[in-house]
């Protein structure tokens, strides 16, 4: 009798998500079915989504799962020029699972996106970014001792990651959170333009401005929210550090 167990199909892969949602213009080109996978390594002090960090907390499900759901909305997206978006949570701490769904999305004609910190890039294999149309890198801070200070992480990992994309030939688009007293040092910004200005990958830098929606989730789940008393930054500010990666020849939003 022949015991060995039977390889898994792509589909029967299983990951753990949060939650799915419609979106347009902020995940991606176009409209976007956009999937929050569960479990990220790093705590940045602003993050919306606390309810996420722990793989724990999601739901189990399989790929052909989440291509069902997927596939009611395909029609939908592909009209409106936009696609599919695996975001979290952190997509690459369950790089088997986001494979398979960008693999999937990719045999389905889908535009895909990955939005990640970068963190885990080393886990991102060729063929996962093969399959990956845009990559939507958060960089959090070109400070040292800052990101680690809002992060709880590294900021090596991403800016190796993202050396790696420029050699492949992704496309990028970079988010930079703007925290005032955190993110908008001026010497800091210039760092990360000067950097970015290196990498032929990188399309556009959108300037996301902090806020602080996700404060009654901290509150739910009883965690103290950081950042509650850091001002949102003002449009002066913000179109301001746009200017400074504008200077620098680089499209910002």
């Amino acid at each position: 009798m022949n015991t060995t167990p039977a390889t898994p199909t792509a589909g029967s892969v299983t990951g753990r998500i949060h939650s799915w949602d419609l979106s347009t213009g902020v995940d991606g080109p176009g409209t976007r079915f956009v999937l929050f996978t569960s479990g990220c390594p790093l705590r940045c002090l602003y993050c919306a989504n606390p309810d996420t960090w722990h793989m724990r907390d999601g739901r189990e499900t399989t790929v052909d799962e989440v291509m069902a759901e997927i596939d009611k909305y395909r029609g939908f997206v592909s009209t409106a020029g936009g696609g599919v978006t695996l975001t979290g949570g952190e997509p690459l701490l369950q790089p088997a699972f986001t494979a398979a769904v960008l693999r999937r999305c990719k045999e389905a004609g889908l535009h895909t996106a990955l939005d990640t910190s970068g963190f885990l890039g080393a886990r991102a294999t060729d063929a996962l970014l093969a399959d990956t149309d845009l990559v939507l890198l958060d960089v959090k801070s070109f400070d040292v001792t800052t990101y680690r200070k809002l992060t709880g992480g590294a900021l090596a990992p991403t800016l190796n990651f993202a050396t790696r994309l420029d050699r492949l030939g992704k496309r990028v688009w970079i988010r930079y959170v703007l925290v005032p007293g955190w993110t908008d040092d001026e010497d800091a910004v210039d760092g990360l333009a000067g950097f970015l200005r290196g990498l032929a990958c990188v399309e556009r830098v959108d300037i996301l401005p902090f806020h602080k929606l996700g404060a009654a989730k901290y509150d739910a789940l009883g965690l103290p929210f950081p950042l509650r008393d850091t001002p949102v930054p003002d449009k002066a500010l913000v179109e301001r550090v746009r200017g400074r990666f504008r200077e620098r020849g680089l499209s910002a939003r």
